[in-house]
């Protein structure tokens, strides 16, 4: 890794990190980065699990409240998330890469529906929570949605946050708490699985890190001040420029 790479990959964290902090969606910024500092597909891929692992990890502290009277509820969430999440990481080591290259422009667009939509989804799938709820289904859902999470995983949070509501969670303070720590327990075994899979590229997703923790810090500052609808509409444009530029690059190679 060069000195220019390694400050292109730092700029992109701080921004990454700022971004999640106020709008959320930075993995449709740092994945595509990872890939235009060298790295292959699926290296990226498993190296901005660890890049943005501060994202969920440090939101943790101040809900400590939350988690602590979530109490033993927290057990089978953290199974049933764990194992999916297990799932897809393990799934994506054996991936053909050339297969993953053609998901990718999938993967993105998914993401991108996932961030424009997902407040309309989790929406809906909290008013179902006044109906009659099954667990199973619920578990279910959550180990379908980790797969996923374990396998790309932008956009997951969205659709965590859904789930954990419909579970039970009805407080939205307790859902969000209980949606990062799913979501930092089942990035800590992705990370494992791809470190042992060895595709995680360290010095890469440390310099990442590093900015995603300023930037972090920074948004969470100032992200009253942004103007939040207009960052989303850009996230959405961005991601769907970058799924078609990807998909053009599948079909010409």
């Amino acid at each position: 890794m060069t000195f220019q790479t390694a400050l292109f990959l730092l700029a992109v964290g701080v921004f990454g990190g700022a971004w999640n902090a106020v709008a959320g969606g930075a993995t449709l910024f740092t994945f595509p980065a990872l890939m235009a500092a060298g790295l292959p597909p699926l290296a990226a891929n498993a190296t901005n699990y660890l890049a943005l692992l501060p994202a969920n990890a440090a939101a943790l502290p101040a809900y400590r409240a939350e988690l602590k009277a979530a109490g033993s509820a927290l057990r089978p969430l953290l199974i049933v998330s764990g194992l999916g999440a297990a799932a897809g990481s393990a799934l994506l080591t054996v991936s053909d890469p050339d297969l993953f290259i053609e998901l990718v422009p999938l993967l993105i667009l998914l993401a991108t529906g996932l961030f424009a939509y997902g407040d309309a989804l989790r929406r809906r799938l909290t008013s179902l929570a006044g109906a009659e709820r099954s667990q199973v289904y619920v578990h279910i859902g959550l180990f379908v949605c980790s797969i996923y999470g374990g396998y790309f995983g932008a956009g997951i949070g969205i659709i965590l946050l859904g789930i954990v509501q419909l579970a039970g969670f009805s407080s939205f303070a307790m859902a969000n708490a209980l949606k990062n720590l799913l979501a930092t327990a089942f990035t800590l075994i992705s990370i494992a699985i791809f470190g042992v899979g060895g595709l995680i590229a360290w010095p890469e997703a440390l310099v990442m890190m590093a900015g995603s923790v300023v930037g972090g810090y920074l948004g969470g500052r100032y992200a009253k001040r942004v103007n939040e609808r207009v960052l989303r509409a850009a996230v959405i444009v961005f991601g769907l420029v970058l799924a078609a530029v990807y998909l053009q690059r599948n079909l010409v190679g």
